[in-house]
């Protein structure tokens, strides 16, 4: 089971949808970018059905480096963060657990 990358995401779409793939493209790199803006906004996205984006406040801390030991000061900052939905969850429970199985 391998990663599923940009270019193979706008191969399966167009297929779907009848849409050139320079077209497709287009959109999902629309998405992508709109995604991001809103984000960097503070604002979050919900896709129902699907899931929410959003970003998570991280504090300041002090870690340690596992190789030196070493302390260091880490800064307070926010990330991005992905929930699935309810519904996404169950699909994938339902299928991908399947298939996981069958592959080993």
């Amino acid at each position: 089971m391998g990663n599923i990358t940009k270019k193979d995401l706008v191969e399966k779409i167009a297929e779907q949808t009848g849409l050139t793939q320079v077209d497709t493209k287009i959109v999902v790199e629309s998405f992508l970018e709109s995604v991001s803006k809103s984000l960097q906004q503070g604002q979050n996205i919900e896709i129902r059905g699907f899931g929410r984006f959003k970003i998570k406040e991280k504090k300041a801390r002090t870690a340690r480096n596992p190789r030196t030991n070493e302390y260091i000061e880490v800064e307070a900052g926010f990330k991005p963060v992905f929930e699935a939905s309810k519904e996404l969850r169950k699909k994938v429970n339902e299928s991908a657990g399947k298939e996981i199985l069958s592959g080993l």
